[in-house]
């Protein structure tokens, strides 16, 4: 049985324990990949329960299509692709009411094409900023603020790294579909961060 508390175990000996069905081998990549895949699916679903029931689906569905994945990526890369998709699907399935308007957190603009209100420089680095543990709460309050479709694109692209067509696949929209939510929630998400970071407060 493999013991990943002792010492961890390489991506290509898992694989090939996991491809031969040795005894552990699954155990020991759950044990391994579940705090860092529930945490990817609480950004997304906001909800301890429903972020449990995603992570189980994707080793559910992980462990039926094993035979199917070809190596070409880490198996941490390919669980998270997974657990991404899990979550997005449970997301689909509780949409019920219709969303509020993003438009009143945009910028606006002149008939010149110049800001109505010009954006404030902030006090520091995004970086810096989040280096701050009551700086980052204050970020992911703002980013739960943005309507769904939204804040999904945003987490999708900016905090899991999915790239535009990776995130375009798993919402089963087009690319630039995502490319636009993302501009405007990039905008929307300045306009709620400004009042605390904005250059001259504290």
């Amino acid at each position: 049985m493999l013991e990943l508390n002792t010492r961890p175990v390489e991506e290509h000996s898992l694989l090939r324990r996991l491809r031969a069905g040795e005894d552990g081998a699954f155990e020991a990549l759950v044990r391994r990949e579940t705090p860092r895949l529930l945490a990817v699916a609480r950004r997304l679903l906001r909800n301890e329960e429903d972020a449990k029931d995603a992570v189980q689906d994707a080793f559910v569905s992980a462990f039926r299509s094993l035979k199917n994945f070809e190596g070409s990526c880490q198996v941490s890369t390919w669980l998270h692709r997974i657990v991404v998709n899990a979550a997005l699907m449970r997301l689909r399935t509780k949409r019920r009411k219709p969303e509020e308007s993003i438009e009143e957190l945009l910028p606006t603009f002149l008939e010149d094409g110049h800001h109505v209100r010009h954006p404030h420089e902030w006090r520091d680095t995004a970086e810096a900023l989040l280096a701050q543990k009551e700086d980052r709460d204050f970020v992911r309050a703002c980013i739960d603020r943005l309507p769904e479709s939204f804040r999904t694109v945003l987490l999708l692209r900016d905090i899991e790294d999915l790239d535009t067509a990776e995130a375009a696949r798993a919402l089963g929209v087009t690319e630039t579909v995502v490319k636009v939510r993302l501009h405007r929630a990039r905008q929307a998400l300045r306009t709620l961060l400004e009042p605390r970071f904005r250059r001259g407060t504290a």
